[in-house]
């Protein structure tokens, strides 16, 4: 069985491209820190240290990502592991391990999705929702 499931913050706003020929599909590149829980040092204060994992996102999930992740968020994958390898301009043979991703979501809620940045412009009603602003088409939001 291979499935890795995942839960860290983008090191970057997705880089995405399109796959060429008659269905162009999106294929989005995206980097996750996931913490990883340290040994405690001689002081008593545990050290924290994180794993930089590569993803990668196909089709819809590709256009999911390009769209609505931005870096910073914390989000949740599920996928597969995959390895490879290439020759570079050098000559040197690179392997490459990357989770390709099955599933993914937000793992925060939206005022809390990436320390950098403000929430969404709309009026808190009390029970951790906000309401929708004035002009905002249903159409723009990731959840309807």
């Amino acid at each position: 069985m291979n499935r890795a499931i995942l839960m860290g913050r983008l090191t970057r706003d997705p880089e995405v491209r399109w796959s060429r020929g008659e269905r162009a599909i999106a294929i989005a590149r995206y980097t996750l820190a996931v913490d990883r829980r340290g040994r405690k040092s001689q002081d008593g204060s545990s050290e924290q240290t994180a794993d930089f994992i590569n993803c990668v996102a196909f089709d819809r999930a590709g256009e999911f990502a390009e769209k609505h992740f931005r870096q910073g968020q914390r989000v949740l994958i599920s996928g597969r592991i995959q390895t490879g390898s290439y020759v570079n301009r050098d000559g040197q043979k690179v392997y490459t391990t990357e989770v390709i991703v099955e599933e993914q979501e937000f793992a925060d809620s939206r005022g809390h999705s990436a320390p950098s940045e403000r929430p969404a412009q709309g009026t808190d009603i009390g029970d951790g929702f906000m309401s929708i602003p004035e002009g905002v088409e249903d159409e723009g939001l990731p959840f309807t």
